[in-house]
């Protein structure tokens, strides 16, 4: 503050009289080396912005302290929280979310073969799949998911201006194609009750490639907790971050680009902070290692 008002030509001696400070204290501070947390601090403060940046302002204390391990700057957590703080960065806070799930009672419920255990030993072991929403100026836009259970990994996904089937069934169809999904493959696919996910279609192409349809209960989010969960992450750092909306053409093209970056590069704490993509090239490449069996 001191130097602030000195530049504006005040002096210093009369700011330091105003102030209760002796000017020779004063100028003595000005002559101390610099202590090493302060230099440190210099050191990390440019790198901790540029890492929040490059996650388009979502990380948070977190993964910006995993984003700089991974770049071999070792930092404690709360150095991390402390600077972030001094500086205004911070990470997205989750909102609340409209009702998408619309259920139908007259239809066939398949048994619910994950219990809320979403746990899978391999990629394409179990996907999770849900429809969200955003709101543009043009009107509601919504979006369907299909995410693996094994890696997290979004292989599929679709947007429209309607709830209708062929929404989640265009982002299962993409997800098939982009995993080679064939017969018998032992694939479970788990959703929710609302009427797009157990309409005849859907469940008629799951049955087409031999792949075990799960859903759970009513309205009960922790049913199919895993695909909520990304639908929030989803609307906290893409939506809500970037918005507000024109119309579901511009949503469609920041989709895009959010799911690439969320497969290859986002930092996913449930995968000891590596992104889908590195995390099921981990476990392909440990599969190779494997020896095989005579």
């Amino acid at each position: 503050m001191i130097d602030h008002l000195r530049d504006n030509g005040l002096g210093a001696d009369p700011v330091c009289r105003v102030l209760g400070l002796s000017p020779s204290t004063y100028f003595a501070r000005k002559k101390r080396p610099k202590s090493a947390r302060r230099l440190r601090d210099e050191q990390l403060v440019p790198v901790i912005e540029q890492v929040h940046a490059e996650s388009a302002g979502t990380y948070g204390t977190r993964r910006i302290t995993r984003a700089l391990r991974r770049k071999g700057v070792e930092v404690a957590r709360c150095t991390v929280e402390r600077l972030m703080a001094e500086h205004g960065l911070e990470g997205v806070i989750r909102g609340r979310r409209r009702r998408t799930t619309i259920p139908e009672p007259s239809a066939p419920r398949p048994p619910d073969l994950v219990d809320r255990n979403f746990t899978a030993a391999r990629p394409d072991q179990l996907w999770v799949a849900d429809v969200t929403y955003v709101r543009t100026w043009s009107g509601w836009a919504y979006v369907a998911f299909v995410l693996d259970v094994y890696s997290r990994m979004i292989v599929g996904w679709q947007i429209a201006d309607h709830m209708r089937t062929e929404l989640p069934l265009d982002a299962l169809e993409m997800a098939l194609w982009r995993r080679r999904i064939k017969k018998d493959s032992g694939l479970i696919h788990h959703s929710d009750r609302g009427s797009q996910h157990v309409s005849i279609r859907y469940t008629d192409r799951l049955a087409d490639i031999g792949a075990s349809a799960s859903v759970g209960s009513v309205a009960d989010s922790y049913d199919n907790a895993m695909a909520e969960a990304q639908n929030g992450t989803f609307k906290a750092e893409l939506i809500e971050m970037q918005g507000p909306w024109k119309d579901p053409a511009q949503v469609e093209r920041a989709i895009f680009q959010w799911i690439t970056w969320y497969n290859e590069e986002r930092l996913h704490s449930a995968l000891d902070y590596v992104p889908p993509a590195e995390y099921e090239r981990g476990f392909w490449q440990r599969q190779e290692r494997v020896p095989q069996s005579a």
